[in-house]
């Protein structure tokens, strides 16, 4: 272990506030995930960070800041807004294809990504919309005000 572990398993902390092995393909950082763990579970006896199953549909191990846990559970039961949610792609939330179903949406400066109800649906690329879920253009418009 070298002496850049334990800052780049911060940053990525700090980043994603969860992390888990499937988050390493969507960043620049490359580092492995097998490198970092020794110092995720360092911090977690330290009870600097949490170790737990945070996000379904992951296996292995998952660390998290104890901030990102108690962000989860007060929005684990809330309803959905119905908010839209634009990004650039090379936003490291864009993690279309990695860890949601569908392809990837390559990080490119000029390329966007819709997110709603926390899964990506749509996004521009090279200038044209391309369809990331099976979601009806119905469903796109906004709720009606109470």
């Amino acid at each position: 272990m070298d002496d850049r572990t334990e800052p780049i398993a911060r940053q990525l902390l700090d980043r994603y506030g969860v992390i888990f092995p499937e988050l390493l393909a969507r960043d620049a950082l490359t580092y492995r995930w097998r490198g970092l763990v020794p110092v995720l579970r360092r911090l977690e006896a330290r009870g600097e960070i949490r170790d737990g199953r945070f996000v379904s549909g992951f296996v292995g191990e998952q660390f998290a800041l104890p901030e990102a846990v108690e962000l989860l559970r007060k929005t684990k039961n809330a309803e959905p807004d119905g908010r839209f949610i634009a990004l650039s792609a090379c936003d490291p939330l864009n993690l279309a294809g990695i860890i949601s179903p569908g392809r990837r949406v390559a990080s490119i400066v000029r390329n966007r990504l819709a997110v709603r109800h926390g899964l990506p649906i749509a996004s521009m690329e090279n200038g044209s919309v391309v369809e990331l879920a099976n979601v009806s253009p119905k469903s796109w418009t906004r709720p009606k005000s109470c």
